[in-house]
């Protein structure tokens, strides 16, 4: 199987929201058009998917959001099909947005994962990921539901 990575396209809303609930990324209190409305608008250059070459319809078969805001990086919603995980994909996605943050002057990049998920903390740590031992607090500003 041949995967691309490209620029997310607006077409691609129905099936990247499909991919992130199979990989179970949507909670009741995110809406993902919200979520892909709120980063069109803001380094949507940075928003990937990945799409099967080899399928006459190009599939989406992975997509995630990265961001730099002058400090820090973020990795957001990355998620690769259930059957692909572990394809190499997961990491071709990452590959791709260091890459593109190095180039953007980014010095370090952070991202979260739910306390909990050993699966994808280990693939992380894979990539040389580490815990920084700090907390993450949230605040909701704007109610999606």
């Amino acid at each position: 199987m041949q995967h691309v990575l490209r620029v997310f396209t607006p077409a691609d809303t129905e099936s990247v929201v499909a991919l992130w609930e199979a990989c179970g990324l949507v909670r009741p209190w995110n809406d993902p058009r919200r979520d892909i409305a709120r980063k069109l608008s803001v380094q949507p250059e940075l928003f990937l998917v990945a799409e099967d070459t080899d399928d006459r319809a190009h599939s989406v078969v992975g997509a995630g959001m990265a961001g730099f805001d002058g400090h820090r990086g973020w990795v957001n919603y990355l998620a690769v099909r259930p059957d692909l995980q572990g394809s190499g994909l997961g990491r071709a996605f990452m590959i791709e947005f260091e890459r593109l943050l190095t180039a953007l002057g980014c010095p370090k990049l952070n991202l979260q994962v739910r306390a909990g998920n050993e699966q994808v903390i280990g693939f992380y740590e894979s990539l040389g990921y580490t815990d920084d031992h700090t907390v993450s607090l949230g605040k909701r500003l704007i109610p999606d539901a």
